[in-house]
């Protein structure tokens, strides 16, 4: 009789599966059911293997530099895989009252999890790093191969590993109450700084062409850790200095720590965040005579006129109440945002000082129209998708009107306030407002981006259940918004420069016109579909 499988091993295989299978049994066919991370995710993998032919350009470059970039990129997308997963992998509000029942160590739980989230940062990763894979084999050593993705999988454990060791420093220190806007302020933040990292790599990479003293003049490399592992590649391929052998025992080092701390020192106050993460605490009383923010916002009179329908109302007060209130929400959608509305601040400041500036503002505008976009797309997602069967209860044939009141909601809470920021930003840079209509390319897109994903996707508020696979494409499918997002202002930059922008923005008002009257009249024609 075969022994019981280990209760980590146990653990594995159904984090495993969930990540597989989603955690809806609802249109759930065992058949189709994905059974490797590979079949799950064979489009994104595909698409960041695309992605990874840039290493092709770094064939003329020295070890170190092809090494440094393969271990930026990596990092960037692992980093924003991580940040936008982790939350609802770790912090799951309805595990703790199957799990805290049953003896299951709090550290064994913790890596369990966390198993997941390395298998498939190691896909994501291998399938970037191919080509660069090949090149550094071809050109540099037979053993770089091998070498790099052990220095692949020691960055994985590192990016892992600090996520982790974030959210539980947050719990130790500040406690459960206070966990929630801490967790989306960390992970908004490392967004951020990844974005600004990615930016960043093609300017710290100038200069590095002389590797026998390699810190001469760059001790700030010390402070980087795609320095460090690329570091490690250079010492095992043959090619250590007593830089190189410093920078790679530093990565060693720290990795080691971070593991030590998330999966050790600090795995108990994991386990207390559990236990307290599906208790319900009383809110505050209010007073009965204030009138909440959404009252007011709901009053204004443009926003009135166009929530004229009691349905379209409702839906723009429930999504933009989760927008603000709900932690789940929180911790999907602004760390997804984040690199939207990183994007169009880098190119504000490279536009402010250089030749090619008017490129970078005009893209600033161009990246503004996928906050709806990117928004539209996780606003579907939610804990309590259960709840929206309740929207066939209303008095009207399709969901087109909860997909328009959350189109408004989002424009609202989110795009309001960015092209205010935008607005400021422009007035305070050099020559800001001489150069405002290169902006418009893009704006007069916006509603085109946010009707988008209601006509095509039918993204109907809160409907669908949370799925940790769509955080690892959300990383690929940014990447092709991104692209997307230079297109117009690109046309439009090209139409100045001829003699004809006046005349490409009034064609592009009337088609922009045009598409939003289509997609309108696409979603509410839109019909529900069955519920199994």
């Amino acid at each position: 009789m075969n022994p019981p499988p280990s209760t980590s091993k146990t653990l594995r295989k159904l984090y495993l599966t969930l990540f597989l299978r989603g955690r809806s049994s609802r249109g759930l066919k065992k058949d189709r059911a994905p059974t490797s991370v590979g079949t799950k995710l064979w489009g994104t993998l595909a698409l960041y293997a695309l992605v990874g032919l840039a290493a092709l350009t770094f064939v003329g470059q020295p070890s170190f530099t092809l090494s440094f970039y393969l271990h930026g990129m990596s990092l960037l997308f692992l980093g924003m895989f991580v940040a936008a997963s982790a939350g609802e992998i770790l912090f799951n509000k309805d595990e703790p009252e199957i799990l805290l029942h049953r003896p299951v160590d709090a550290r064994t739980l913790l890596w369990a999890k966390v198993t997941v989230l390395l298998r498939v940062s190691l896909w994501v990763a291998c399938t970037f790093n191919l080509t660069g894979l090949i090149v550094g084999t071809v050109k540099w050593s037979p053993i770089f191969a091998p070498v790099h993705l052990v220095s692949t999988a020691l960055a994985a454990l590192f990016c892992t590993g600090s996520v982790v060791l974030i959210y539980q420093l947050c719990l130790h220190w500040f406690g459960r109450e206070r966990l929630d806007n801490l967790m989306t302020t960390a992970q908004v933040l490392l967004a951020v700084a990844l974005v600004a990292g990615s930016q960043m790599v093609p300017y710290l990479m100038r200069g590095m062409e002389d590797q026998t003293d390699l810190l001469a003049g760059k001790w700030w490399l010390c402070l980087l850790p795609p320095a460090w592992f690329a570091s490690f590649d250079e010492v095992f391929i043959g090619r250590g200095t007593a830089a190189t052998w410093a920078l790679a025992g530093i990565g060693v080092t720290v990795t080691a720590g971070v593991l030590v701390l998330a999966f050790g020192k600090m795995a108990s106050t994991y386990e207390e965040g559990l236990q307290t993460l599906a208790e319900s605490r009383p809110r505050p009383p209010r007073n009965s005579g204030d009138r909440r923010w959404i009252d007011r916002v709901t009053d204004l009179p443009l926003l009135s006129w166009m929530l004229r329908d009691p349905v379209t109302r409702a839906s723009f007060r429930l999504s933009a109440a989760y927008m603000m209130r709900d932690r789940d929400m929180k911790l999907r959608l602004y760390p997804g945002l984040a690199p939207m509305l990183m994007m169009p601040a880098i190119f504000l400041l490279q536009g402010s000082s250089r030749t090619i500036g008017e490129f970078g503002i005009a893209i600033a505008g161009g990246y503004v129209g996928l906050v709806p976009l990117t928004a539209m797309g996780l606003l579907q997602y939610s804990q309590h998708w259960q709840a929206a069967d309740l929207y066939r209860l209303a008095p009207v044939p399709g969901p087109g009107r909860f997909i328009l009141g959350a189109v408004i909601a989002i424009g609202t809470v989110l795009v309001v306030p960015a092209l205010l920021v935008l607005a400021t930003a422009m007035f305070f840079l050099p020559g800001g407002l001489y150069h405002l209509p290169l902006l418009l390319p893009g704006l007069i897109a916006l509603p085109v981006y946010a009707l988008a994903p209601g006509a095509i996707d039918k993204t109907v508020p809160l409907s669908k259940p949370t799925e940790e696979s769509k955080s690892a494409g959300r990383g690929a499918w940014m990447f092709l918004m991104m692209m997307s997002a230079m297109v117009l202002p690109g046309l439009g930059l090209a139409a100045k420069y001829l003699g004809g922008f006046g005349i490409f923005l009034a064609i592009e008002a009337v088609l922009s016109a045009g598409a939003c009257f289509a997609l309108v009249r696409a979603i509410s024609r839109k019909q529900w579909d069955p519920i199994e």
